[in-house]
């Protein structure tokens, strides 16, 4: 990509998009393509198609996506598959048809069976069931890594996709009905401080392990890859170790200043036992995350309080 290149980030408005655009503005990159979905519907195939014939992108990042937390994904089973397919479908495709140089197709680590050998290597993909609550969502995204893979083989397009683990940062959603876990957390103690109470309920045992990767990272290692990976195969975007959600709601506590007790809730689902992602091939290509968890929240926290 070159500083004038032209570049579409689909989904600009959206925690990833929004810090892919952050971060192509600070490298210098000014030609960049944002629409709202207002602006383009990017289920629809004639609003995409015409707006890919006007437009002309060099390069696209595709991180466009109807996204949730297990609530979300196991209420809004067919919206999840249906609109997200929808998305991918009609970007990478008019990719191919107006001849963009490189695509970047944007997964996540819900891809894995659920029970697939931790750390998950890139390799365990389609090799056991995957977790219910969020299978509509997951096929969608893997469906994505097999289009790009396709049409890479079929027409020599040089589309790769990444896999991102949990992530957080500015721009994301603090909705207790459809967000993920950090969050919500952060939501939850915010409000019991600010009201008073004296418990917060957590969801589960507090036992699954999940990682989390602050969306500034992902951002740099999207662009890093951009630049300096073009292979068929996918790749993990992680930090490359974890912590039980038990763990994480005290650190939420801390950060928040919550003086009471958690309560957990073990009529509601725990999801996958755990998610850790082997991030060897990207570390080995010469990319490593950069924040601390702590350091990552506290920013999020004092960014998002007066708001909440």
């Amino acid at each position: 990509m070159q500083k004038d290149s032209k570049i579409f980030v689909a989904g600009a408005r959206g925690m990833v998009g929004s810090a892919i655009v952050r971060k192509l503005q600070k490298e210098g990159y000014s030609n960049l393509i944002i629409r709202t979905s207002k602006e383009l519907d990017l289920r629809d195939q004639k609003q995409v198609q015409d707006f890919f014939e006007k437009e002309k992108p060099e390069f696209v990042f595709l991180a466009a996506a109807k996204v949730g937390g297990i609530l979300a994904n196991n209420t809004y089973r067919a919206d999840f598959i249906y609109e997200n397919l929808m998305i991918q479908n009609n970007v990478i495709h008019q990719a191919y048809v107006h001849k963009v140089k490189k695509l970047m197709f944007l997964g996540s680590s819900c891809i894995y069976p659920k029970l697939a050998p931790q750390p998950l290597k890139e390799e365990s993909l389609l090799t056991g069931l995957l977790e219910y609550t969020n299978e509509p969502y997951a096929i969608a995204k893997i469906a994505g890594i097999k289009m790009c893979e396709a049409y890479r083989d079929q027409y020599g397009c040089s589309f790769i996709s990444v896999m991102p683990t949990n992530l957080y940062g500015p721009n994301d959603n603090y909705d207790l009905k459809n967000s993920h876990v950090l969050p919500a957390l952060i939501r939850k103690f915010h409000t019991a401080k600010k009201e008073g109470q004296k418990t917060v309920e957590i969801w589960g045992t507090g036992s699954p392990k999940r990682e989390f990767l602050h969306v500034d990272d992902l951002a740099d290692a999207c662009f890093f890859l951009m630049q300096n990976y073009n292979e068929k195969g996918f790749l993990n975007i992680g930090v490359g170790d974890d912590i039980t959600i038990k763990e994480l709601a005290l650190l939420v506590k801390k950060i928040v200043g919550f003086e009471g007790e958690l309560v957990f809730d073990t009529s509601k689902p725990d999801g996958t036992p755990r998610k850790l992602m082997d991030v060897g091939r990207l570390n080995d290509l010469g990319w490593k995350a950069r924040i601390p968890l702590e350091e990552g929240i506290a920013s999020v926290y004092n960014e998002v309080k007066s708001i909440l």
